[in-house]
């Protein structure tokens, strides 16, 4: 029976400037997905599996301009576009590794997204899918079935897998960054934005 799988992963990144100027969208690239490696969630994807769909990711969503995702999961296998915060441009195999070039839109929730990593503060990447697994007892790992299907990655603020909280690699201070500091400088950055939106603030500081 299929279910929900949903990976989360350190977004170790690199800033791309767009057609070689500096003013367009952020692209950002990095790791996104791994091959044949257990997991934080104890789950491993056979590289034949996560060829097919990367093949199909691209052949699909992002020839066809749509491969959305959202700023953290939502309780549904339906992508939100009120809550898209960026566009994946492609996808590539470095190793066991699977690269993404990812473009930062000009909504809100890209807005949102763009302003974390311009301050530095630690963003997760996670994978979202429908499939089944089976347990691999010699190994104490579970292992991705045939039967997934990759449906988009998100970036997250709050992953529940621990250690899955990066920075942008200029700005590495693992020393300073305490959960409470995180979460405070994060919802002050949202706030801020509403309220030059709207005028009403969010967020109780």
């Amino acid at each position: 029976m299929k279910e929900n799988l949903i990976e989360y992963r350190p977004f170790i990144f690199k800033k791309v400037l767009a057609e070689g100027t500096g003013n367009g969208p952020l692209i950002v690239e990095g790791v996104v997905q791994k091959a044949g490696e257990k997991n934080q969630n104890g789950r491993v994807y056979p590289k034949k599996i996560l060829d097919r769909e990367i093949k199909n990711y691209k052949d699909g969503p992002i020839a066809q301009n749509r491969a959305y995702g959202e700023l953290d999961h939502p309780d549904s296998q339906v992508i939100n576009l009120g809550n898209t915060c960026h566009v994946v441009r492609d996808v590539w195999w470095d190793g066991d590794d699977v690269i993404g070039r990812i473009e930062v839109l000009d909504t809100p929730s890209g807005r949102i997204l763009q302003t974390l990593f311009n301050r530095g503060l630690t963003v997760g990447i996670s994978s979202r899918g429908l499939g089944s697994v089976k347990e691999v007892y010699e190994s104490n790992t579970v292992e991705v079935q045939d039967d997934f299907e990759l449906l988009c990655w998100d970036f997250v603020s709050t992953p529940s897998t621990h250690g899955a909280y990066v920075q942008p690699v200029s700005n590495l201070n693992e020393g300073l960054s305490s959960p409470v500091y995180r979460y405070d400088a994060v919802n002050n950055i949202i706030s801020d934005i509403i309220c030059c939106n709207t005028g009403i603030c969010q967020f109780n500081r």
